[in-house]
């Protein structure tokens, strides 16, 4: 399986392949015309209350993590989609957040690739 991870504001480049944004909130300041992702999977990012709940608080990663696995495994066909266009080709999970570390995307990658 072929995943990746980018910021949606980076610029896309040939490598990315199928660009799935996995957030719930649209990217502030990025307009949809420019954001050239093939799609918008809203329904895989982590709940409005979990999110306000981890607030990119790195002290709270391992409890986002936790909590977050256990909403995907709600998100199972999601999760198989996802899987079977990694399985094809290159997947890049973009995301908005600034810390490139703690963040649903990698959560999200490591499920899928788990």
């Amino acid at each position: 399986m072929q995943i990746q991870l980018k910021r949606v504001y980076e610029p896309p480049a040939d490598t990315d392949g199928t660009r799935i944004l996995v957030d719930r909130l649209w990217p502030r300041g990025l307009k949809k015309a420019d954001a050239d992702i093939t799609e918008w999977m809203k329904e895989i990012a982590p709940s409005a209350d979990l999110r306000k709940w981890f607030d990119h608080d790195p002290g709270r990663w391992a409890g986002f993590q936790s909590r977050y696995r256990a909403e995907l495994d709600a998100q199972r066909p999601l999760l198989d989609r996802l899987q079977q266009i990694a399985r094809h080709g290159r997947l890049t999970l973009l995301f908005a957040a600034r810390d490139t570390e703690h963040n649903n995307a990698v959560v999200l990658r490591d499920v899928l690739s788990g």
